[in-house]
């Protein structure tokens, strides 16, 4: 098991973005956000991911929305910003505006829909890593991406000293086995896929970028940490706990679960950018019996 804490934390949660009536940034409701991500188990921020509905916004929006982060949090959590895109040269000029608002990290997914050769990856992300004097975390969604950062690619990258981790959301956990074993503890590897997490920890990985911490952040935070403590039997037992609303939290394209669900606890984040959608009825009431249950599992000691 790793004996260093990885550098943002084991707790990560990538963070929705919460809009008003009008689908207008609410940086009102960011901050209420904030404030419960942080006293529930998170420990860094991860604004304008893939949760945070990134592809719908605009530059000014997401400059906007890491100043608030940084300023709000004020030193109580690392903030990390999603600055990845298809152009290197757009991802370089975010990467440095977000470091210039004092964003402690940089989340930079591999570049989608112009499909680049793993080659043109190592040229990507090395340009952005020479750009900024930050950490940055790359970020491996092939599902979303239409490419996939090889294990050979990653054991490259690691070497720059900018690039400190990986957010894998594969599922190839044979890869995940690979690059640490050729890495070890020192190139941090985040689990991008909650119910995943478990098997990653085992792997080698030091931690995980959640979307289900928004709502079960005590009971995430126990899962890891009871895996990291050596007691693997309660870490599971958390885990199969927890099953079923990961998988409930993404029974229609994320994020509109998770902002149902985060209504059912009082915390208002409003509707959807376009094309996505509001959840419907039924699966919201199937949602919200399931996080009921959770609630009343986090409400025990843990």
């Amino acid at each position: 098991m790793p004996q260093t804490y990885p550098p943002f934390g084991r707790v990560l949660t990538a963070m929705v973005t919460p809009f008003d009536a009008n689908e207008a940034l609410d940086l009102s409701r960011f901050q209420v956000l904030i404030d419960h991500l942080l006293a529930h188990g998170t420990e860094a921020l991860v604004v304008s991911g893939t949760t945070g509905e990134a592809p719908t916004l605009n530059t000014s929006e997401k400059e906007a929305l890491f100043a608030e982060a940084v300023r709000y949090s004020n030193g109580r959590a690392p903030v990390i910003a999603g600055t990845g895109s298809y152009s290197t040269r757009e991802t370089v000029q975010l990467s440095q505006r977000a470091e210039a608002l004092g964003v402690q990290g940089l989340l930079v997914v591999n570049p989608y829909y112009n499909k680049p050769s793993q080659a043109d990856l190592l040229v990507h992300f090395r340009t952005v890593a020479d750009a900024v004097n930050i950490p940055i975390v790359l970020y491996n969604h092939p599902g979303r991406t239409g490419v996939n950062l090889s294990v050979d690619t990653v054991c490259a990258l690691a070497e720059h000293p900018q690039i400190v981790a990986l957010k894998d959301s594969s599922g190839d956990l044979v890869a995940i086995s690979e690059i640490h074993r050729r890495l070890g503890d020192n190139f941090c590897i985040y689990s991008g896929d909650d119910p995943l997490t478990l098997p990653m920890l085992s792997l080698g990985a030091q931690g995980v970028v959640s979307v289900t911490s928004h709502v079960a952040g005590d009971l995430m935070q126990a899962m890891v940490s009871a895996f990291f403590a050596g007691e693997t039997d309660q870490a599971r037992a958390h885990h199969e706990t927890l099953l079923p609303l990961m998988q409930a939290l993404f029974c229609a394209p994320s994020p509109a679960p998770t902002k149902a669900a985060l209504q059912d606890l009082g915390i208002e984040t409003g509707g959807l950018r376009l094309p996505l959608q509001p959840l419907t009825a039924d699966l919201h009431q199937t949602l919200s019996a399931i996080l009921l249950t959770i609630q009343q599992r986090q409400t025990v000691k843990l």
